[in-house]
């Protein structure tokens, strides 16, 4: 399941869609964070149901040293983004700035596993930060910022999770029927 990448898929996409619904207060939240949880948890079982153990990719020494390389920048570029963000007394920034950095660490993440799946979040987390970046030039308040971001992110995630399972269900049955 992590290894096919949707138990990341599901738990990431789980923290945006609480960032999210950030913007509501209250009683308000409880349904939508209930649903959200929801969600992560039945993509992870639908992925232990649906893919096989052998769905994960087997990584090479120079994927894995990649993948590390990338992630490590990834996690680098958010904590700075963070520090300058929040040193700058500009803290409605970080989350769509993250999601311009989380977008675009799946552009060479989509060349290292040979999986143009990844191409779809990133251009769909790319433009939840820039739609975020919208909202706030537009002197939109943060609640709004946030939900344009986490709900935007989260449901690219989920998406990709989503055509990944069905992906692998459908290899299953060919595979099964032959």
């Amino acid at each position: 399941m992590f290894k096919s990448g949707v138990g990341f898929l599901a738990l990431f996409g789980l923290g945006w869609w609480l960032l999210g619904t950030s913007a509501f207060n209250g009683p308000a939240r409880l349904v939508p964070v209930v649903a959200g949880c929801v969600v992560a948890v039945a993509l992870m079982l639908a992925a232990r149901h649906f893919l096989s153990q052998a769905a994960g990719l087997r990584f090479s020494a120079h994927q894995r040293l990649r993948f590390n390389q990338i992630n490590g920048a990834q996690w680098l570029l958010i904590v700075v983004v963070a520090v300058v963000c929040g040193l700058a007394g500009v803290p409605v920034l970080v989350p769509p700035l993250v999601a311009l950095v989380v977008g675009l660490h799946f552009l060479p993440l989509a060349r290292v596993f040979e999986q143009p799946r990844l191409l779809v979040p990133s251009v769909l987390l790319v433009a939840a930060g820039a739609a975020g970046m919208v909202v706030w030039v537009a002197d939109g308040p943060a609640e709004s910022v946030r939900l344009v971001v986490g709900l935007t992110a989260a449901l690219s995630l989920w998406g990709t999770a989503i055509w990944t399972v069905a992906e692998g269900a459908i290899s299953s049955r060919r595979s099964a029927g032959q």
